[in-house]
């Protein structure tokens, strides 16, 4: 499969590899070429941008941050969708507002070409062990044909539904993610005031029934002092708010979202912003919150 692959970050460039090694012809871009240089040496070919990555490929694939990326690789001058030769199907990974899956399904399908919403969860460790959960909205014909991208590094691969519905489903996993670091956070402050062994109390309850991904992956970052990004604290707060603006417009309380937003935007707010979301231990250990 001919694959166009656009945003090479923390976990854009992994799924790439991952696509590159399962034996497809991949075209990369990003704004750093640099960030390319391993897949370049690996097979990958270099686009000089989102419409030369995209043109004449059967697939064209976005992973970018923040959702004036997304409009900018797709709906830019030099965007997919003003390729000279579309390719049949557009993928974007990102997560953005299911206004913008909506959009970019709608103005893909004037031109002919299918488009998926397929946000992923799993971090930068999913990402490079090709164990991805992927919450695909788009047809269901849509769907099939993308297949064998998805496999690359999918381990649970859903179609929840039409255009949008994969950012919906994963507006619902940045709110139980949140919740679940915040609690994280909350709990390992707890502990140390108690003069708990941090170690010894995460390895028990890890076991029983508070245990998570949250815990099993990020607190033992956490401990390290770990703060590299898995997941930018930037990026949730993104998340956060794209959940927040939706709730309000369809009536829903989202008071614990509210609250985790206020707390990573206090983390953002004190330069934290590029760390991980595992800097939420950080925070509440020093009293912060």
């Amino acid at each position: 499969m001919r694959i166009g692959w656009i945003g090479l970050g923390v976990m854009g460039a992994p799924m790439a590899m991952h696509l590159l090694r399962a034996g497809h012809e991949v075209v990369v871009h990003t704004r750093t070429r640099s960030k390319a240089d391993a897949l370049l040496a690996a097979g990958a070919g270099w686009a000089n941008s989102p419409s030369e990555a995209a043109s004449g490929r059967d697939v064209a694939c976005s992973m970018v941050g923040l959702p004036a990326e997304v409009e900018a690789v797709h709906f830019g001058p030099t965007g997919t969708l003003a390729a000279p030769q579309l390719p049949r199907l557009l993928i974007d990974f990102s997560t953005s507002p299911r206004s913008l899956a909506l959009r970019l399904s709608e103005e893909s399908a004037r031109r002919g070409v299918e488009a998926l919403d397929a946000p992923v969860s799993g971090g930068d460790i999913g990402a490079r062990n090709g164990t991805l959960s992927i919450m695909v909205g788009g047809s269901p014909q849509a769907f099939a044909s993308a297949e064998q991208v998805f496999a690359a590094f999918g381990k649970t691969v859903v179609h929840v539904g039409p255009a949008g519905a994969g950012q919906a489903t994963k507006a619902v996993n940045q709110i139980l993610v949140a919740a679940t670091c915040v609690g994280m956070g909350e709990a390992l402050a707890y502990a140390s005031s108690a003069g708990l062994d941090l170690g010894r109390v995460l390895s028990v309850v890890s076991a029983g029934a508070a245990g998570s991904w949250t815990l099993s992956n990020l607190a033992p970052r956490a401990l390290r002092g770990d703060w590299n990004p898995g997941f930018m604290v930037d990026h949730l707060v993104k998340d956060l708010r794209i959940v927040m603006a939706e709730a309000n417009e369809q009536g829903i309380r989202a008071d614990l979202t509210a609250f985790a937003e206020g707390l990573y935007s206090a983390i953002q707010a004190s330069g934290g912003g590029r760390d991980g979301t595992q800097a939420i231990v950080r925070h509440l250990l020093q009293g912060e919150g």
